[in-house]
């Protein structure tokens, strides 16, 4: 590669020794340039200091670097510049993805490839995630969108950019019509960012994506996101996991989501929600009729939060993955979120995360009750294995009984002998005992713990259907 790349700059070197050199219209602040600008008149305006002359035009009318390859003018730029090639870049040329995450580029080598993808009309997707491009390469890049009408995906995750970045990526938001998914995922900014993007986004309707999570937008920033949430009429799928929204800057975000009507995904993952963030979330699932996939992983989400959570689920009609994983709720939190979604006829829930959630004999045998009216209902939990080996005892005394061609109904009638319906645990337990039925002792007493729920040394088998 290196070999071909340095074979190509020669060529690219030859012919710039026979071009006029008003010709070189890409030169990095050439000093023929410098010298064809306007000296500003009385009156007139200067570059402001914020902004970086940064050489992207070209005179597609008269400059003959125009029939250049692509590989060509890439290369050249990158000489003219000083940046070093991505060999990534030379061997895709025709990929409609440019994956160049974690190479390094720097704000030198965006430059070039904004140069390159100026006027190109084959990427749609640009992938340039760890590159260290800062303030002034993302201003390379965004300059390139003002005339670039088919990348519709940009990701400039992990690149420090800052609330100046920030800013850049704003005034980019607010003017272009053709980027419909960003990831800006740890840039660290703050709330003068979050105001930024957020005035950018209010009102908007072309941006569908949207990654600002792993940043530090705080409660105050969360109030400018949640605004821009409530007036946004475009935006789909919003990640904001990792950041402490909490308190005010949660509520605001639920208030945003209780207006907003195009939203389909929202991340609020590890963003520290407790029971008043989660009451707050409940309301704005009672008036939201958009919201399909909700990830509350990773909070603070306790047994009575989660109660506070289905207020809203109590109601919803359209929310079909619900992810509360990594929370400090128990099999009581668990038991309390499942019979919401039972009690709901109208509820749309297929997919439950509570995969961190020890669960009991109970939640399994709601969650089979439930299963049996909406199959395609899939709760991902943690079962231990004692609690497998109690649900199995049922099963087993079943299955013992049929090989001696008797129901559990009539086990139960052959040791009431007077007729009551009703059987001393003390006689339950001699019985199975007695007919060598293959029950360890704990699965035994949890058998009896089923069948006389209120404790009262008594079985009243007649109100058990499974029995018959």
């Amino acid at each position: 590669v290196k070999r071909t790349c340095g074979v190509m700059m020669d060529q690219c070197e030859e012919e710039e020794e026979q071009q006029p050199s008003d010709q070189s219209v890409l030169l990095t602040g050439s000093q023929e340039q410098v010298e064809d600008q306007e000296t500003p008149t009385q009156g007139q305006e200067s570059n402001s200091g914020d902004e970086w002359d940064t050489d992207l035009e070209t005179d597609s009318a008269t400059d003959p670097k125009q029939s250049l390859s692509r590989a060509e003018l890439y290369l050249q730029a990158c000489q003219r510049t000083g940046s070093v090639p991505v060999s990534s870049f030379l061997h895709n040329l025709a990929d409609t993805n440019l994956n160049l995450n974690h190479y390094g580029v720097g704000p030198l080598g965006a430059k070039a490839l904004a140069i390159v993808l100026k006027t190109d009309n084959i990427i749609t997707n640009l992938e340039m995630e760890e590159n260290s491009l800062g303030p002034e390469g993302t201003r390379y890049l965004t300059e390139m969108l003002q005339t670039n009408i088919t990348i519709e995906s940009l990701n400039l995750s992990n690149n420090q950019l800052g609330q100046e970045g920030a800013y850049i990526i704003s005034k980019m938001l607010s003017d272009n019509y053709y980027v419909k998914s960003i990831k800006l995922s740890g840039n660290g900014f703050d709330v003068s960012a979050a105001k930024y993007l957020a005035d950018a986004l209010k009102g908007d309707y072309v941006m569908k994506e949207l990654d600002l999570s792993h940043n530090m937008f705080s409660i105050t920033g969360g109030e400018h996101l949640g605004h821009m949430l409530a007036a946004n009429v475009g935006i789909e799928v919003l990640n904001l996991s990792w950041n402490p929204l909490r308190m005010g800057g949660a509520m605001a975000v639920s208030a945003g989501l209780k207006e907003n009507s195009t939203l389909k995904q929202l991340d609020l993952s590890w963003n520290s929600f407790g029971q008043m963030e989660a009451e707050s979330l409940g309301q704005a699932l009672k008036h939201n009729r958009t919201l399909v996939l909700l990830d509350l992983s990773g909070n603070y989400l306790d047994d009575q939060a989660v109660t506070l959570l289905c207020q809203g689920l109590n109601t919803n009609d359209t929310l079909g993955v619900l992810k509360l994983s990594h929370n400090p709720m128990t099999n009581t939190g668990a038991l309390t979120l499942l019979k919401t979604v039972q009690n709901n006829m109208k509820s749309a829930l297929e997919e439950i995360d509570i995969s961190t959630v020890f669960v009991n004999e109970e939640f399994v045998e709601l969650l089979e009750e439930v299963r049996q009216r909406r199959p395609a209902l899939g709760v991902r939990h943690t079962t231990m294995s004692s609690v497998t080996r109690n649900l199995s005892a049922l099963r087993i005394l079943r299955k013992s009984l049929s090989e001696r061609n008797e129901s559990i109904l009539d086990f139960f009638e052959a040791l009431d002998k007077e007729g009551t319906t009703k059987v001393s645990t003390s006689d339950f337990r001699k019985a199975v005992k007695a007919a060598n039925i293959p029950l360890d002792q704990q699965q035994l007493e949890w058998l009896i713990r089923k069948f006389d729920k209120s404790c009262t040394a008594t079985i009243i088998y007649s109100q058990f259907a499974e029995l018959s």
